[in-house]
């Protein structure tokens, strides 16, 4: 139990920094949170948990993958945050569209034998 208090305070303080980062600095927020943190925590908590260096790696080519698809939020939620689109809606829009750019990809993936 102390082992997921522990995985969780350390996850949480880590995204907690980036939003007072960008709150004084919107690059450096930017930046930070463009780094792939998630997939770091998930490579260190994934090897810490089970010691198997094969699922790192698996998991590591599945986010390869997923990352092209991800980006479809980052050049959706702008668009619609510009056009006047109120903030909750544009998000669930944009995250609508990057579940079906999900979707696609591993059907597109699939045309190709590759299976995630």
């Amino acid at each position: 139990m102390l082992h997921y208090l522990v995985k969780t305070v350390i996850s949480s303080l880590i995204i907690v920094s980036i939003v007072e980062l960008t709150k004084r600095n919107l690059f450096w927020g930017a930046a930070l949170a463009s780094l792939p943190i998630t997939s770091l925590l998930a490579f260190a908590w994934l090897y810490l948990d089970t010691g198997n260096s094969d699922k790192v790696a698996v998991l590591s080519n599945t986010i390869f993958w997923l990352i092209l698809p991800s980006l479809i939020l980052f050049i959706t939620l702008p668009i619609l945050l510009r056009q006047g689109i109120e903030f909750w809606l544009s998000l669930g829009i944009a995250s609508i569209a990057t579940g079906l750019a999900y979707f696609g990809m591993v059907k597109l993936l699939g045309l190709f034998s590759i299976s995630l």
